[in-house]
């Protein structure tokens, strides 16, 4: 008990501080800030490894996402335009999308030829980890 009340006073007296590189992101502002933090941070481990500053670019790296997910929506209505990105992102081809069908459907499907169906759907919204609705169209 007399252990955690010297920390958290500790803490305190340096809050101040810490709160401007580690606290809840609420701010487009204050985003870009941790971004550039978190990107240096990474370059410097790439060099020399560091515990103390690989938890904090999971932390920073955790604080980011929580933003991310409450303020960046996915982009919706061009299923296609989305699954052309995310090959490209991934650095795939249209013959590394078996789960959805054969070289034929899938080249309808980028091709607006065809639209996806629910099965294709959940397949490539699971292989990509991003909502079904990046992959339907708004109608």
């Amino acid at each position: 008990m007399i252990k955690e009340k010297n920390e958290i006073k500790r803490t305190i007296k340096v809050w101040s501080t810490v709160s401007k590189v580690v606290s809840t992101i609420h701010t487009e502002a204050h985003y870009k800030k941790a971004i550039s933090m978190l990107d240096k941070l990474i370059d410097e481990i790439t060099e020399k490894s560091d515990p103390i500053k690989e938890s904090l670019i999971d932390t920073l790296g955790t604080l980011i996402k929580d933003y991310e997910d409450r303020t960046i929506k996915e982009p919706k209505g061009d299923s296609v335009g989305a699954l052309k990105y995310l090959l490209e992102e991934h650095g795939l081809n249209q013959s590394d999308l078996q789960e959805i069908g054969s070289q034929g459907v899938v080249s309808e499907i980028l091709n607006g030829k065809r639209k996806l169906n629910l099965r294709q759907v959940v397949a490539l919204s699971n292989r990509f980890s991003v909502s079904p609705s990046v992959f339907i169209d708004n109608i």
